[in-house]
């Protein structure tokens, strides 16, 4: 079992220091609002994906009092246990001698390494009650949603997703100099080369990843749904409105069939100054018979739907790693009803570790409580309960 047994956090939100074991199996983190639960989840997801569970800047992890010092930096270190080693983590943002920006280092067992080796040293998924923007938001939640997921167990795409982000700044800025007159048009073509092939691995991964997510869906949704519904992913790859997306072509063809169309669209791209073809415009399309619920879906149609994905999340990480994921819950099952939340419990499973937000006790069977670890949580500190 892979789980994160020990953790430090110094000048991390609103925590000065904390030194903190954490057991296997459930924990539950029970305090008020504005206490520090949400925050601890937030570094425990920043060990696993080296980026913020809110999507917040590094800057704002850092605590307030740490401002009034000549470095002010916020540091998370994490002992992951591991089936035969145990790893230490570590990612530290640190503000620069010019007191503006900020920088982000991290460090496995001292060394320093990039994102892309920390990234699936321990794997989580995240339950919260923002999921709901997972069915009923734009398109670049539903993309986060595909990026966190396939780095965690596959390292080569957070590579080749990290390359293309370069490129597609990259060839972005060429583009408004061309526009501009600044620079020659032929000047895109290698950029147009190197777009075509990072992006074809990005969204060849996609598309596998939604495949298997379909399958886990049509075995998840109806018990969410007591049998009366079910639910769809359809992928949308952005490859033009000229071009076919379905089938898409196998791997060794699909970087051909993007560069045809960035090339065809090169003149609109010029206009506008901005790349339109590729990944950073994919999106995902939910539907229960047929009706497309981010448009037209009822609010508790979208929190089933987004609760069904979480689920095939962890499944999917625990098919394709070998290795359970923590669970991350926050405040979830008060935004549940009853068969909900067993879906939910019946997704942890006995050799994995969880940790779970709740402001009440009472949201739990007592029986379900009596095999957890429960810590009261107060004003950035923590104390075992029981």
């Amino acid at each position: 079992m892979v789980r994160c047994e020990h953790l430090e956090l110094r000048n991390f939100r609103n925590y000065a220091r904390l030194e903190l074991d954490l057991p296997a199996g459930v924990i539950v983190l029970q305090g008020e609002n504005a206490q520090g639960k949400t925050n601890l989840l937030e570094a425990l997801h920043i060990v696993a994906t080296t980026r913020s569970s809110r999507g917040a800047p590094e800057r704002d992890w850092i605590h307030w009092l740490a401002f009034e010092e000549p470095l002010p930096f916020a540091r998370i270190g994490a002992r992951v246990r591991r089936a035969n080693s145990t790893v230490l983590v570590e990612v530290v943002a640190a503000v620069g001698e010019n007191g503006t920006g900020v920088t982000k280092r991290m460090k496995i067992n001292g060394a320093l390494r990039r994102a892309v080796d920390v990234v699936g040293q321990v794997k989580v998924v995240l339950f919260s009650p923002q999921d709901i923007d997972l069915v009923a938001g734009g398109p670049a939640q539903r993309r986060r949603y595909l990026n966190i997921m396939n780095a965690q167990v596959d390292p080569k795409y957070l590579r080749a997703l990290q390359l293309y982000e370069r490129v597609l700044l990259q060839r972005n800025s060429l583009l408004r100099l061309v526009r501009d007159r600044q620079a020659r048009s032929d000047q895109l073509d290698y950029w147009d080369k190197q777009l075509a092939e990072h992006g074809a691995y990005v969204i060849d991964r996609r598309r596998e990843a939604l495949q298997l997510l379909n399958e886990l869906i049509a075995e998840i949704h109806p018990a969410l749904t007591a049998d009366r519904e079910r639910l769809v992913v359809t992928y949308r790859p952005n490859l033009g409105n000229d071009l076919p997306v379905e089938p898409l072509p196998p791997l060794a063809e699909l970087s051909a069939t993007i560069l045809a169309a960035v090339q065809a669209l090169r003149p609109r791209e010029v206009a506008q100054g901005a790349s339109l073809v590729g990944p950073h415009r994919d999106d995902f399309q939910l539907t229960t018979d047929g009706t497309d619920l981010t448009a037209f879906g009822s609010r508790g149609q979208q929190r089933t739907a987004a609760l069904a994905l979480k689920l095939a999340e962890a499944e999917f990480i625990r098919r394709r790693a070998g290795d359970q994921p923590v669970l991350l819950l926050d405040d979830v099952m008060s935004e549940l009803d009853a068969r909900r939340r067993r879906q939910v419990l019946a997704a942890i499973r006995s050799e994995q570790q969880v940790v779970i937000t709740t402001t009440d006790l009472d949201d739990f069977e007592p029986t379900f409580l009596d095999h957890a670890t429960i810590l009261r949580v107060k004003a950035g500190r923590i104390e075992r309960a029981r």
